[in-house]
């Protein structure tokens, strides 16, 4: 409840929710209450908690951010995203895990798993830069570039997670890392791919061929209005089960389900794409992730105050501060130099690499599945370079998208260029003006 009256004032002073559930829950359980304590460095069932507690939100983020894509899918629409994608990603991991290894001296295998955790951007801390719902005017070339990456990276980030369970004991490359290659990072990406985009058309098929949906200028205006939609229960059932199918038959399938989640609302997007049941879908989504964030963020801060910073020293500091001011930027700029983007695009797009949850979930999936050393240090650098980039983002992000979408150019961006959204098949109709 307070949540939605803080959101709106703190945007007056650049500020977002993330900074004040953190610190709320840093105050309360700095307070001499006796309350329990959440620190995964010594409490192998709270690393337990927040994989899953951290998967799910991640989940729901993965859909709502996949919902709101409604730009038409090809190499060519979505060229500034694949050199994220393969350039700057692997280039973060790559040198995260070697600062990792060089100047704090952690393991081989920890290092990388360190690099796997962090090199993501997060869709769920992101929410102040992405694509807004459907319908509303937010669809700046920066914002699809900053939700797309957030959606397809989370994913892309596992290969390099399993890389590290692997690597744990190994002194010289032989066939596992052939078996890594050929299982973790060729089929588990295509099969949770396949998954998603089935699961999509399906789930298309189920709501626009079985269910009568009326467009929204056809919406009688006495009784319910494009602006003030009329929801049921019917919607949420049916996207709440769509992303917990996707995600489920890609992990039976052995694929990764954060991609088949995406995919998959990217693919149901594409079908009826005016289609006002894609608010609906998106409204209800984003409501399940705010409430989990919300329980998310504090417990974060619960962890702050329960010492999960005790063993941060001044080089695992300098590996999260070189992260989000030096490393993301550098190849962030790189890879979207060559874009349509503007400079000042290209720069947003760089720095805003937002870190949170999804580092969370990959580094307890790890403590939770392979026997690494120095996890007190690992834990302690990770929540030190989340805290950073909830701060630093928080005020940031505002600003910079706001200079972005008023001196910077739009390329596809619908509505406010005097164009119809995308239709599924990426033709765009001239818009009628009105009176």
């Amino acid at each position: 409840m307070l949540a939605v009256t803080l959101e709106k004032w703190l945007a007056r002073f650049w500020l977002s929710l993330p900074i004040v559930y953190v610190a709320a829950g840093f105050a309360l359980y700095s307070l001499p209450l006796d309350l329990p304590n959440i620190n995964p460095t010594y409490d192998g069932f709270d690393a337990l908690a927040l994989e899953y507690v951290t998967e799910f939100i991640v989940i729901a983020s993965l859909m709502a951010a996949g919902i709101a894509i409604d730009r038409p899918v090809s190499w060519k629409n979505w060229s500034q995203i694949w050199p994220l994608l393969v350039f700057a990603m692997p280039l973060t991991i790559a040198a995260v895990a070697l600062l990792g290894w060089w100047i704090v001296g952690l393991a081989p295998a920890s290092a990388l798993l360190l690099g796997a955790a962090l090199a993501p951007t997060d869709p769920v801390l992101a929410r102040s830069v992405q694509v807004g719902p459907p319908g509303e005017n937010k669809r700046h070339d920066v914002r699809f570039s900053l939700t797309v990456e957030a959606g397809l990276n989370d994913g892309l980030a596992f290969p390099f997670t399993y890389l590290a369970i692997a690597a744990v004991g190994m002194t010289s490359l032989g066939n596992w890392t052939l078996e890594w290659a050929a299982r973790d990072l060729v089929w588990r990406v295509a099969a949770g791919i396949a998954v998603g985009w089935a699961v999509g058309r399906a789930g298309a098929w189920y709501v626009f061929e079985r269910e009568a949906d009326a467009p929204m200028e056809e919406i009688d205006e006495a009784s319910e209005s494009a602006d003030q939609p009329k929801y049921s229960t019917s919607e949420g059932l049916v996207v709440l089960g769509t992303l917990l199918l996707a995600y489920g038959l890609a992990e039976l399938a052995e694929g990764y389900g954060f991609l088949a989640v995406f995919a998959g609302a990217v693919t149901a997007r594409q079908r009826e794409n005016r289609s006002r049941y894609h608010k609906l879908s998106h409204h209800f989504i984003d409501q399940i992730e705010q409430i989990v964030l919300v329980l998310v963020l504090f417990g974060f801060g619960a962890m702050l105050a329960s010492g999960v910073l005790a063993s941060l020293t001044w080089e695992g500091a300098l590996l999260g501060l070189a992260l989000i001011f030096v490393i993301r930027p550098v190849a962030g700029f790189i890879s979207e130099y060559p874009s349509r983007l503007p400079m000042l695009g290209t720069l947003a797009v760089a720095f805003l690499g937002v870190r949170g949850m999804g580092s969370i979930y990959y580094l307890a999936y790890g403590q939770n599945h392979g026997n690494f050393y120095n996890f007190d240090q690992l834990w302690a650098i990770a929540s030190f370079t989340i805290l950073v980039s909830i701060v630093v983002h928080g005020i940031l992000a505002g600003p910079m998208i706001l200079a972005v979408e008023k001196k910077g150019r739009h390329i596809h961006t619908g509505e406010e260029e005097g164009l119809e959204s995308h239709s599924p098949h990426g033709t765009v109709a001239p818009r009628t003006e009105k009176p």
